[in-house]
């Protein structure tokens, strides 16, 4: 008889096993996890296991701790030196594949414009949590199109709360209680980020003497912000806040000794958790059941990205930066999918409509990484830059 504990180690087992074959073709080890949740979308077995309340949690821990990470890394000044590059960059993309794809919604299935547009909106948004473990991998993280994907990702998420909040509007199912709970969710989120970074010059007060207790001291931050953004729908922008918060506020010589400890927890127990979660959710009947609708969905959907990414792009990142950009740029999860489910339950969208963007995205999370790693290597990006 099977047990969570049971499976996470065989798991694990399949997990180092079939990485370090991916690593011949230098894909990122990580993704024999998604490798191994596509197996079970085909035939699981553990049905009951991956469809639990601890193991969704333990992956919702993992999306959590990368965007964390990325918080942590990132180089807030190199994004401040091309904020305007990356707000336009966003702007620009999102615009479009929200113009096609709203479009294409409208004809096809046959609904009104304005719930077209909010569905286009939900599946332009960028899913850039996915890509962190290649970015990490091949040490681009910190570089022009590291940066610029997350950067972009950021402000996505922002895009994601403002559509849930007019969802709420729209089904007028939030009360003035519940938007006030999110909107101060958000503000104490936003005030504690602040507050860190003008506390960055009293670190000394808290006598951070070993690295047990810094741990300790990250780890609570992390929660608390992760607790404070669950009112708001917002834990994704939580974690990351996180990330940015603790990295202003502790020294680098104090960060040094306990980076690789938060690295470990998290690509060594919950990360794989994670990609293990999104190879379990593809729904393969979904994508043969509506092929040509899925097929039209993706063309759209990454064409839409890849030609507003070289447009906006190609003079700042180069040709080959910039497509790249815009293929990574296609992955999508999260807060786009809640929004789609929100559509379905309240009437908004037809059962068909849902099936073939959930699909659409699945395709996406699978194929997407793995190209966007590959096109790193074969053009050599990670040494360019």
């Amino acid at each position: 008889m099977f047990n969570l504990f049971l499976f996470l180690s065989l798991s694990f087992l399949f997990i180092f096993f079939a990485g370090k074959f991916l690593e011949i073709f230098r894909i990122p080890w990580i993704f024999s996890a998604l490798v191994l949740g596509s197996l079970l979308a085909l035939e699981n077995p553990f049905a009951e296991i991956t469809g639990s309340e601890t193991f969704i949690f333990l992956a919702h821990l993992g999306m959590y701790f990368l965007l964390f990470m990325i918080g942590l890394e990132l180089d807030l000044n190199e994004i401040k030196k091309k904020k305007s590059f990356i707000f336009k960059s966003t702007i620009f993309i999102i615009f479009l594949e929200a113009v096609l794809g709203g479009l294409l919604i409208h004809f096809l299935f046959d609904v009104s414009w304005g719930i077209a547009g909010l569905v286009a909106l939900s599946f332009a948004t960028v899913g850039e949590a996915i890509l962190i473990p290649i970015l990490d991998e091949f040490k681009m993280v910190n570089t022009r199109l590291g940066q610029a994907i997350i950067g972009i990702g950021t402000i996505d998420d922002i895009l994601e709360i403002l559509i849930l909040v007019i969802l709420s509007v729209l089904i007028g199912s939030s009360s003035s209680t519940e938007l006030i709970a999110v909107l101060g969710s958000l503000f104490v989120l936003f005030i504690l980020t602040i507050g860190f970074k003008k506390l960055s010059n009293k670190e000394h007060k808290f006598s951070f003497k070993n690295v047990d207790t810094l741990f300790f001291f990250v780890m609570a931050i992390f929660l608390l912000f992760i607790g404070i953004g669950s009112f708001s729908h917002a834990v994704p922008i939580a974690a990351f806040l996180a990330g940015i918060s603790l990295r202003t506020f502790i020294p680098a010589k104090r960060f040094n000794l306990i980076e690789s400890e938060i690295r470990g927890i998290a690509y060594g127990f919950f990360v794989p958790i994670f990609f293990i979660w999104i190879g379990v959710s593809i729904d393969f009947d979904a994508i043969f059941m509506f092929p040509l609708a899925v097929l039209a969905v993706v063309l759209v959907s990454n064409t839409a990205k890849i030609v507003g990414s070289y447009l906006v792009a190609h003079k700042e990142l180069g040709k080959k930066q910039s497509i790249v950009l815009g293929i990574g740029l296609s992955v999508r999860f999260s807060t786009s999918i809640v929004i789609i489910k929100i559509l379905l339950d309240n009437g908004l969208i037809s059962a068909s409509l849902f099936s073939v963007i959930i699909a659409s995205s699945i395709i996406f999370k699978f194929i997407v990484p793995l190209l966007f790693s590959n096109l790193i290597m074969r053009w050599k990006l990670n040494k360019a830059l």
